[in-house]
């Protein structure tokens, strides 16, 4: 199959499970913040994907693959199922808490302020993506694409500069969706972010040539000047 039908399934398939997950909690379509979350997510991520498709067309090809690859640690496959059942329950949560029971109240500036910034980390996640060819959604050496350290662009500042886009990009989601216990929540989310990212840097240590001495030359993970 074709990696443009590849792209166009899944997107319609994951923008039906969104929006039955984050709709069928509110019991209602009338949610004006879940469509402008939705617009934000598959407009923002629409781009990027075009922008791939134009510029790198290998590495969406690379990223339209199977999440479970050989060669792909054990822990990551569980990793990846954990994390999409935590993110399916969040967007529930967030269903229920901003639209069905009301328990949160957000004033609209705050739900502005998180649509901006999920505007922004769209903007970085284009970055990451032309800096890095080899950025799979699975933690694997591609050794067939022949595998190499990228430390130009976003990588001169922070080692992981996806994670750290999705670390605003999370939050920020939960503030334009109107949630306060989605917002509390979703600091399991970044938790998770944040153990893949060891892990995955012990793979790129014992496995990538050069990381090791990239790592010492870029000292901060996620956070510039602090982790």
């Amino acid at each position: 199959m074709p990696v443009t039908s590849k792209v166009a399934i899944a997107t319609i398939v994951e923008a039906a499970v969104f929006i039955a997950l984050l709709f069928g909690a509110a019991g209602t379509l009338e949610w004006g913040a879940g469509w402008a979350w939705i617009l934000l997510m598959f407009g923002g991520g629409g781009a990027v994907t075009v922008l791939i498709a134009r510029r790198d067309p290998a590495l969406l090809a690379e990223r339209m693959r199977s999440p479970m690859q050989p060669g792909q640690p054990l822990w990551d496959k569980v990793f990846l199922v954990v994390m999409g059942a935590l993110w399916c329950a969040w967007l529930v949560l967030m269903g229920f808490d901003a639209v069905r029971f009301r328990w949160s109240v957000m004033p609209l500036w705050l739900a502005s302020a998180g649509a901006a910034l999920v505007a922004v980390s769209f903007w970085l996640v284009a970055r990451v993506f032309l800096a890095n060819t080899f950025l799979a959604p699975v933690v694997r050496i591609q050794t067939e694409r022949g595998h190499r350290v990228i430390s130009n662009g976003p990588y001169a500042v922070v080692r992981h500069p996806l994670y750290a886009a999705a670390c605003i990009m999370i939050p920020a989601s939960a503030l334009v969706l109107g949630s306060w216990w989605g917002l509390a929540c979703s600091m399991l989310l970044l938790a998770g972010l944040v153990w893949r990212t060891v892990m995955e840097e012990r793979e790129l240590v014992a496995h990538l040539e050069g990381y090791a001495d990239y790592a010492q030359r870029v000292r901060f993970r996620l956070v510039p000047f602090v982790w």
